[in-house]
């Protein structure tokens, strides 16, 4: 049978309906390591909260029943100081005696989120780039305990440090780590925190796009074709296709297909994105046309790679 430790202030209901009713829980017992057991004391049935480490210096707090001051222990939803401290610690460790159980916190969801971006093909640096800007208290609160004004306090507190749009972009990854956790944890019920606290910020897309005059697109692919044969080609392409540059430089020999009056190249898909077939992207072509001049210099190129 486990020890049960005692705490003359919260063991006994009388003693716990003399302390003063407030939202910050009064400090109770340590159980076992890293693990403690706290009382919010309440107007009607106070509740039993957990305090516990989570393995990397700090810790998280989660209610979890409703003390016995006004109604007798159902062993379940209302529990005596004792049951409480067995409670707290199955809570803790997990019902197998691990941690399992424990609630998955905003580092391991991230962590969580990284892997299944390297496991679908996608870039697991979405994973990585909410952590730069989150604080250590953030990392280590358990999702399920997360709550709309904290996060949106923390999306506000991003403006003026990086660019709207990234705080957007931000804000979408951290939310599909936190979603994804939500699917494997049924325990977490708090979808709205992060969907309203890390929603977008509007009018934050600006337009990047730098149109160039006919004039200056031919000076610059003749500047570079005078600077080096090979890097003249690549401008040329990327000026003719309108295609980038991850794309024209995965295209083969064969991809040139040098028809006197249509000729055309099948370009290689982007894969932009990510997702589940990206690898698969990467491997189909379409076809984009180009001018019989380029198709002349593409042609003299490969013959002489030949």
């Amino acid at each position: 049978m486990a020890r049960k430790v005692r705490d003359s202030a919260l063991e006994s209901r009388s003693a716990r309906l003399k302390l003063g009713i407030r939202r910050r829980p009064y400090n109770g017992p340590s159980l076992a390591r890293g693990i403690s057991l706290l009382y919010r004391r309440n107007k009607t049935n106070g509740t039993w909260v957990i305090k516990a480490s989570d393995g990397h210096g700090a810790y998280w707090t989660k209610g979890f029943a409703l003390a016995d001051d006004f109604e007798d222990s159902d062993g379940k939803n209302v529990l005596t100081f004792y049951e409480a401290q067995d409670a707290a610690k199955r809570l803790a460790r997990g019902e197998d005696g691990s941690a399992d159980m424990a609630p998955i916190t905003v580092d391991a969801a991230l962590k969580d989120y990284g892997r299944d971006l390297e496991a679908r093909n996608a870039n697991p640096y979405n994973a990585e780039s909410p952590r730069v800007h989150l604080t250590k208290v953030l990392l280590a609160k358990p999702v399920q305990l997360l709550n709309t004004h904290e996060l949106k306090k923390w999306r506000d507190g991003l403006l003026g440090k990086v660019a709207p749009a990234t705080v957007n972009r931000v804000c979408r990854c951290l939310s599909a780590a936190l979603a994804l956790a939500r699917q494997h944890d049924e325990r977490i019920q708090n979808r709205q925190a992060w969907e309203v606290g890390l929603a977008g910020l509007p009018d934050a897309q600006e337009a990047r796009n730098v149109i160039l005059s006919d004039d200056k697109v031919r000076k610059f692919v003749a500047a570079a074709y005078a600077h080096d044969e090979k890097l003249g080609l690549l401008v040329d392409v990327l000026a003719v296709t309108g295609a980038r540059p991850s794309q024209v430089v995965r295209l083969r020999v064969e991809d040139l297909h040098d028809h006197p009056v249509r000729p055309k190249l099948m370009m290689p898909k982007s894969a932009k994105g990510g997702g589940r077939n990206r690898s698969q992207k990467k491997h189909e072509r379409y076809s984009v046309p180009i001018t019989p001049q380029l198709a002349a210099i593409s042609h003299t190129a490969d013959v002489a790679l030949q």
